[in-house]
């Protein structure tokens, strides 16, 4: 396929894709489940800081903290009430997660609650952008000693980060919120990058690295950009598309 044969065929699988129906297998299920703004964007924050490995085994432990906090999360974690469900304890939650992970994540979320009121203030006073949003996100988990479920710096991808933005930022989406889309500008989001994604990009001639990392990933958000020049992360739904159709 030529560059326009290429572009044509995303166009086409983004609109094909991002419908609500995305939503019955993917984690952004979760944020719209539950309703008020604050509280959509910590169910979010949470569901994405969850999101690696088997679905089948992930989506029963965000589903845990969504039953556990009888659907007010954020009110859950500021009244610190997630101490009787998430203990400080040395089991697994999930995978590389213990349940003191897990209690002191929560703890650094409720910090940042009772300071700034919600995620997204305290993202607002300091990022126009994505990747300074993901930048003061990751600085502030690492001075809270959170290391693992957050990563300590913006080197990486940052995928599920990228993932979480994507759903914050987007507007006009049935599967993305929206709900920053008053400060952060939807041109700056990057691609959410794992190893299906790269695959299916270098597969279209899209990026040559094997390297999941930041730069990676904001070279394969260039490209996506000369597609989609006002929302580039439209390709998103687009590789996944891609993918979905050609094995």
């Amino acid at each position: 396929m030529n560059q326009a044969d290429i572009n044509a065929l995303l166009q086409e699988y983004a609109s094909r894709y991002e419908t609500e129906n995305f939503l019955a297998d993917d984690p952004a299920l979760f944020m719209h489940l539950v309703s008020g703004r604050e509280n959509q964007e910590t169910m979010a924050f949470i569901a994405s800081a969850l999101s690696y490995g088997s679905r089948k085994q992930f989506f029963p432990k965000i589903r845990y903290i969504l039953d556990a906090s009888g659907g007010d999360v954020r009110a859950w974690i500021k009244s610190g009430d997630f101490n009787a469900d998430i203990t400080d304890k040395a089991e697994c939650y999930y995978r590389l997660y213990t349940y003191h992970d897990m209690n002191i994540f929560l703890h650094a979320m409720q910090r940042m609650i009772i300071q700034y009121g919600s995620i997204g203030e305290f993202v607002r006073a300091s990022a126009t952008d994505s990747i300074t949003a993901i930048k003061t996100i990751t600085d502030y988990f690492k001075t809270q000693a959170i290391s693992g479920i957050i990563p300590k710096d913006i080197s990486s991808a940052c995928k599920r980060l990228c993932m979480f933005m994507r759903w914050m930022v987007r507007s006009g989406s049935p599967v993305d919120l929206g709900l920053w889309s008053e400060f952060i500008d939807r041109r700056t989001l990057i691609m959410p990058l794992d190893t299906h994604v790269m695959h299916q990009a270098k597969r279209l001639g899209l990026i040559t690295s094997t390297t999941a990392s930041m730069s990676t990933a904001q070279r394969l958000t260039d490209k996506m950009r000369e597609i989609f020049p006002n929302d580039p992360l439209k390709g998103d739904f687009a590789l996944f598309g891609y993918g979905v159709n050609n094995g």
